[in-house]
């Protein structure tokens, strides 16, 4: 399921805005997250050493493998998650188009994919410059009242619970709820693709700023 945030975070103090997640999430793990090569299309480009990631607009000549997403622009994060609650943040400024989420270690990654829960993967998705959406089953499309230009991404284990956080407005975008990760899971990402120019920055994992 997805369940929409419909108390904004500014109706809090900013005492309590400003804690929200440590608050919110105790023993919360700031997860280091790198980009595996391994995984990623032909079309992407990834470098700073694991933390930037864009399209190309051109296929490279990376070996194919079972764990290579070979028809989506996609790439996993090298990080398996089993237990724990984790969080993590991505720049997605200058983008008109993105996937955040997380992905089970074993989802299929070739073909045109069916990417929501029951396949394995709990996403949100940014196109078109304007519409978002979260891809559960099926999808619900999202109102934001502005623009994320940082988003960060929750995973309680445990609990069964993604939630992706607009780290700008410090407001809930959407939670992935009762979700059966049936083993390690991995941060999810696409930067979708370059059109001539449009859309050539990179999504970015940024240091979290601990509280």
């Amino acid at each position: 399921a997805c369940l929409l945030s419909l108390q904004s975070m500014r109706l809090l103090n900013p005492l309590i805005k400003l804690l929200w997640p440590a608050l919110m999430f105790p023993e919360l793990r700031y997860l280091d997250v790198k980009l595996d090569p391994t995984t990623a299309h032909q079309s992407l480009e990834i470098f700073d050493n694991g933390k930037r990631v864009r399209d190309g607009g051109k296929t490279l000549k990376y070996p194919d493998s079972p764990q290579r997403f070979d028809v989506f622009g996609s790439v996993l994060g090298l990080n398996r998650l089993s237990s724990g609650r984790a969080y993590w943040e991505v720049k997605v400024r200058n983008k008109p188009g993105w996937d955040l989420g997380v992905a089970r270690r074993y989802a299929n990654r070739k073909g045109n994919l069916s990417i929501n829960p029951d396949n394995g993967y709990w996403v949100i998705v940014y196109y078109e410059d304007q519409n978002y959406l979260a891809l559960a089953t099926p999808p619900m499309s999202l109102s934001l009242k502005g623009k994320p230009q940082k988003v960060g991404v929750f995973v309680d284990y445990e609990k069964g619970l993604v939630i992706f956080y607009d780290v700008t407005s410090q407001s809930r975008i959407c939670s992935f709820t009762e979700c059966l990760f049936g083993g390690e899971i991995l941060p999810y990402f696409s930067p979708h693709p370059k059109q001539n120019e449009k859309n050539s920055d990179p999504l970015i994992i940024s240091a979290v700023k601990k509280q």
